[in-house]
């Protein structure tokens, strides 16, 4: 039993040495392959892919469940800084392990777009796949995780970790201003 147990963790770190490691290569008939192991010596055109680099590492600390919801539903954030219940609504997808992307809302264009999203200029806004909350409201944002498939907890990872870049975020203006909600919003 002990030689076994030898030989699975012998397998075991020698595995999670080559996870991130795939190659690319064209054998001699043109056909394209990708591999996790080095490609035979007449391979043509090898490229290799370091998987850990392209941002897959920290998406499998996450558990499955995490994985799918978040493919299937991702998550946007919508905040100013300072804000306090902005900070409370990112402390909230921290602590549940929910990846996120976040619209940091400085311009009039940012405004517009959470106007579009929810009707109004409340903020923060918490957009789940297709569905939103507007303001924070643990309970309603912890909803619509739930409905999402979002587990209730998960690893504890740094914030860095879970935010990833908005692919449709503009470059901040050299000099933020932010912008105030409409008088009279409510922002709990």
């Amino acid at each position: 039993m002990r030689g076994y147990l030898i030989v699975a963790t012998a397998l075991a770190i020698a595995c999670g040495a080559a996870v991130g490691q795939t190659y690319r290569w064209v054998d001699d008939q043109g056909r394209v392959h990708y591999t996790q192991t080095p490609p035979p010596p007449g391979a043509r055109d090898v490229q290799k892919k370091n998987l850990e680099q392209s941002g897959a590492a920290a998406s499998a600390d996450l558990p499955y469940a995490t994985q799918q919801a978040a493919k299937n539903f991702p998550v946007k954030l919508y905040a100013q800084k300072p804000c306090a219940p902005c900070d409370d609504a990112r402390a909230s997808l921290v602590k549940r392990s929910v990846p996120f992307s976040e619209v940091d809302v400085l311009t009039q264009r940012e405004l517009d777009e959470v106007k579009a999203i929810s009707g109004k200029t409340d903020l923060p806004l918490v957009v789940v796949g297709s569905l939103f909350q507007s303001g924070f409201q643990k309970e309603l944002i912890n909803g619509l995780l739930d409905t999402a498939g979002y587990p209730a907890s998960g690893p504890p990872l740094p914030v860095e970790a879970l935010r990833k870049p908005d692919p449709s975020a503009a470059p901040a203006p050299s000099r933020p201003s932010p912008i105030a909600a409409e008088p009279g919003a409510d922002s709990k």
